[in-house]
């Protein structure tokens, strides 16, 4: 094998915009074969989704709205035709979410991500992701496998035993989550025993913090970050380059203003949104709750796809002020309600014993009338009273946040 995967990790961007929005129609006359989307996506037409125009038009799915949904309609929500007895695997995570997993090889798209950190096919692999009842452990494991790895079932926990395990099989890579890496390395050394196989690690699942990196890498083993869901398996990684995650092939990702369905200008953080394609199980539009931003140009290992800067904080900033919720939703309309404003921040604190909110408002004009306007526009949307600052254009932090809470600060 290659330093790329396949030929699909290096075609020209525009090549590959073009497959993913000619095999969109068929995925989506797919879906809507299922109850929930047909009644979802009632009016749609498949054969005029062919440009990330037309997806945008479409309603977004949120992942926080699946709990109720599968409840309603047990146990995928209506939006998989396929009986459960047609998967291979069954899972269910909190909420809880149920999720299939399908037959095909790698139904997860996580081959491509070991292997752009260096695991290759004979490699031995320690997976110490949970094997119980959540899909995380066979997400890697069927990765792994497909790529032509022997994988070691350790799932977390349990040091001893993984000690003997690595002794004997002298696994060179390590998946799981880089809490628990730290864990097995730091447990090793107190106890004297030989982990120094493991060379390479792909991890996920919690936060990664430059201390620990430097830390793993101090230890030898070289570890690249995987960011992935248990709905839709691995959705971007890193590679060599170390320059942000290269989106998975086979997925359409778009980054949407938090509380809408509306892409954000290129380079500004918002809400990840996550098209999949693929008929036994398709994502349209999927809002996993989660911010990130793109980042410019191709990368350097050579992999042409979309690139985002990883994890940067959730998307649900959903708070409660005076005893009523206030969502991100509700800001997003204010802004509808006036296009001449740019980034909107809502700012929620304490004057006393007293909630308070301030929205902050990026213009190219500040007015008395304006803040006026706004200010008439907070309480029929919110239903709450709040004042309003006027700030420059492009002043406001550019982190996808629309609403602060800034009280126990």
């Amino acid at each position: 094998m290659t330093e790329h995967y396949d030929t699909l990790e290096t075609r020209d961007p525009a090549s590959r915009e073009a497959d993913l929005f000619a095999r969109l129609p068929g995925v989506l006359r797919k879906a809507l074969e299922a109850p929930a989307y047909a009644e979802r996506l009632k009016g749609v037409d498949p054969a005029a989704v062919t440009s990330r125009a037309a997806l945008a038009r479409l309603p977004v799915l949120r992942k926080s709205e699946l709990p109720a949904l599968h409840k309603a309609a047990p146990p995928f929500g209506g939006f998989v035709k396929a009986s459960p007895g047609s998967f291979a695997r069954l899972f269910t995570s909190p909420g809880p979410i149920f999720e299939p997993e399908g037959a095909q090889a790698d139904p997860w798209r996580g081959a491509r991500a070991l292997h752009a950190v260096g695991f290759r096919p004979g490699d031995v692999v320690l997976n110490t992701f949970s094997y119980h009842l959540t899909p995380g452990g066979f997400i890697f494991d069927a990765s792994a496998r497909a790529l032509g790895c022997a994988v070691i079932p350790a799932g977390p926990g349990n040091t001893e035993a993984q000690f003997e395990l690595i002794e004997a099989y002298r696994p060179v890579g390590y998946s799981g989550t880089p809490d628990f890496l730290k864990i097995l390395l730091d447990a090793a050394a107190a106890a004297n025993r030989d982990v120094s196989s493991i060379r390479r690690a792909l991890v996920s699942g919690a936060a990664f913090p430059k201390s620990l990196q430097e830390e793993i890498k101090s230890r030898g083993v070289d570890a690249y970050q995987a960011f992935g869901t248990a709905d839709l398996g691995l959705i971007a990684f890193e590679t060599p380059a170390r320059e942000g995650m290269t989106v998975n092939e086979d997925l359409i990702m778009e980054i949407v203003r938090p509380g809408t369905g509306d892409p954000v200008a290129e380079g500004d953080v918002g809400e990840i949104v996550v098209t999949s394609l693929d008929p036994h199980h398709p994502w349209i539009r999927l809002a996993i709750g989660d911010l990130t931003a793109a980042l410019p140009g191709k990368s350097p290992c050579g992999r042409t796809n979309m690139r985002i800067r990883g994890w940067m904080g959730r998307a649900d900033q959903t708070t409660k002020v005076k005893g009523m919720f206030v969502r991100p939703e509700q800001v997003a309309e204010i802004g509808k309600r006036h296009p001449e404003l740019g980034r909107l921040r809502l700012v929620v604190s304490r004057a006393g014993e007293s909630d308070v909110m301030t929205l902050r408002a990026e213009c190219a004009r500040a007015s008395d009338q304006l803040r006026e306007r706004l200010e008439s526009s907070i309480r029929a949307v919110i239903k709450l009273g709040g004042s309003v600052e006027l700030v420059s254009s492009n002043s406001l932090p550019n982190d996808g946040k629309v609403i602060v809470d800034e009280r126990n600060q």
